[in-house]
């Protein structure tokens, strides 16, 4: 069943996400629109995985021989009261899209 997880933001701001996980790690509060867990971290902490992810992941396909002009990555990414943030399983066996484009300007390596 899916479930409304509320987070707080670092300025106090409440930010309300459906989740389709078990309560474990938030504490159920009440809301006028239905019942509700909060996180027991805030919405800038549950997404520290995911930021150190991209980092790592931008870090793979800038450094070494590629080069790219640019680098393009897609997480898709679900929140859940106990996890934070994790990369969710998309239509394929996992979700994380990466583009790669170069510049035909580009000089070639000499």
């Amino acid at each position: 069943m899916n479930r409304l997880v509320e987070f707080t933001t670092e300025d106090g701001a409440v930010v309300v996400v459906e989740s389709a996980d078990t309560v474990g790690g938030a504490k159920l509060v009440s809301r006028g629109d239905g019942p509700a867990v909060q996180a027991t971290r805030t919405f800038e902490g549950a997404l520290d995985g995911v930021r150190a992810a991209a980092r790592s992941a931008l870090r793979v396909f800038r450094d070494g021989s590629l080069r790219p002009d640019s680098v393009e990555m897609e997480f898709g990414v679900k929140l859940s009261a106990e996890a934070g943030a994790v990369i969710a399983k998309g239509a394929a066996e996992g979700q994380l899209v990466v583009r790669l484009t170069w510049s035909s300007e580009r000089p070639a390596d000499g």
